[in-house]
């Protein structure tokens, strides 16, 4: 494989109750491991660019998580607040009921929300929950955030009914073209699993499970 699969990975902790020593190792695991980024809550941000000052890993936070369904308002004050707190990468929601209404004029002014925040200072990548979608949803998600600029769409929060398949995978990568970010989070748990992911077209992978995926 020519991927170094350690820099596919966003070493995800977000579950509400974690602590600042579940944080605190996380980080040193990321740091030791190469990892692409730590993906955490945004109440941690700040704790996490300094526990990774002076390594090659990135801070990712989360905006508008987990159900997308604050204002666009809230999302680019959220994104803000987050890059000046250390975070060089955000992942958004998007507004679901909106795409699923087919307001997507609504979907793509709160996806550009975020974008416009952080063009130029963080990466960002649109969640679009692929389980609450049907596939046509899935690739109107995708052009609109392509549309609106966005750096990568994601597959998942983690917090819905489901996770990753390879055939959103699939269908993403088709959508987008070869050139914007596909993530693939939610049941990537084994070497194996993150192998295919990126072989159906993932560039980036969020899991909690990295040591088990780096350590084969």
């Amino acid at each position: 494989m020519t991927v170094e699969l350690n820099k596919t990975i966003d070493h995800t902790l977000l579950k509400p109750e974690a602590t600042e020593a579940q944080i605190k190792m996380l980080c040193e695991e990321a740091a030791e491991y190469d990892f692409m980024s730590v993906c955490i809550n945004p109440t941690w941000v700040k704790k996490a660019a300094e526990l990774l000052s002076g390594t090659d890993v990135k801070v990712c936070t989360v905006i508008g998580f987990p159900l997308g369904a604050n204002t666009s308002e809230v999302k680019a004050f959220e994104a803000e607040n987050a890059i000046q707190n250390g975070a060089t990468e955000v992942d958004m929601v998007i507004n679901i009921g909106a795409l699923k209404g087919g307001n997507d004029a609504l979907v793509q002014s709160d996806i550009e929300s975020v974008v416009n925040v952080s063009k130029g200072r963080a990466l960002s990548k649109v969640i679009i929950e692929t389980a609450l979608l049907t596939n046509e949803e899935k690739i109107r998600a995708c052009e609109l955030a392509k549309k609106a600029g966005a750096d990568f769409v994601k597959t998942s929060t983690g917090f819905s009914t489901g996770g990753a398949t390879l055939e959103d995978i699939k269908l993403m990568r088709a959508t987008v073209g070869p050139d914007m970010g596909v993530k693939a989070s939610g049941g990537v748990r084994t070497t194996e699993d993150a192998k295919q992911f990126i072989e159906a077209g993932a560039t980036r992978l969020g899991s909690s499970n990295g040591l088990a995926i780096v350590k084969g």
